[in-house]
């Protein structure tokens, strides 16, 4: 981990028009987060809390009410809509608790989108996402397609589609949430030694006390405010 900023998340305010209500629903309240690279961040919080908001606010997908996000030095507001779609896949990888794999396309073929979106040839696509695949333990999984994998499988493939256009930061939200224990766990270990070695910065959202003890540190949401949280 150094001490360069990856992240920055400054007063933050999001809120929503209830359904047949006059009054808004304030989600976030002055939110602040700076992550640098390297850093494994935890963000706790109880259901219903903004943790989504929040992941969805730190990849431009959705913009605060008030406040910015920076990625990489760059304001998420600043970008138009293509902007930012090129800006996200250049520097900002996504996890979810549910792979969002595309199921027509086999396991090489998921992870290879995101850089031939980005403009790399076949063949490069093709070997970086063989490498990736490897190094996540599916080498002999490759043709497959997600309806003939594990769980634990999908999601391992869903975590090198973030990893391999080798983004400054990688959002995961609930990665483990949809795994046995025994997998979770596995994934967890994985993860760790993924941000080790590619040096990539990892914020996750997770209810599990025990995986965010396992992070650099951890930040609790409570009220729409970020805090330090002892884990």
């Amino acid at each position: 981990m150094t001490d360069k900023s990856v992240l920055l998340a400054s007063d933050l305010y999001r809120s929503y028009k209830q359904a047949g209500g006059d009054n808004d629903l304030a989600v976030l309240e002055g939110a602040n987060l700076e992550v640098h690279a390297g850093e494994k961040l935890a963000i706790i919080g109880v259901s219903g809390s903004g943790k989504t908001t929040l992941l969805n606010l730190l990849a431009g997908l959705d913009d605060p009410n008030g406040g910015s996000v920076k990625l990489c030095g760059t304001d998420w507001q600043n970008l138009d809509a293509s902007q930012r779609a090129s800006w996200r896949n250049q520097h900002l990888g996504f996890v979810y608790q549910f792979h969002h794999l595309l199921a027509e396309f086999s396991a090489l073929e998921n992870v290879a989108l995101p850089l031939l979106i980005g403009g790399a040839s076949v063949a490069q696509a093709r070997e970086r996402s063989e490498e990736l695949l490897s190094r996540v333990g599916l080498a002999e999984r490759l043709r497959h397609h997600p309806a003939e994998l594990s769980g634990g499988e999908r999601q391992r493939v869903a975590i090198a589609r973030a990893l391999v256009t080798q983004p400054a930061v990688v959002l995961m939200d609930e990665p483990t949430g949809n795994l046995d224990p025994h997998t979770a766990a596995s994934m967890l270990d994985l993860l760790m030694e993924l941000n080790e070695t590619l040096g990539i910065s990892t914020v996750m959202v997770t209810h599990d006390p025990a995986i965010a003890g396992r992070m650099d540190r951890a930040v609790r949401l409570v009220e729409g405010i970020l805090e330090p949280a002892l884990v």
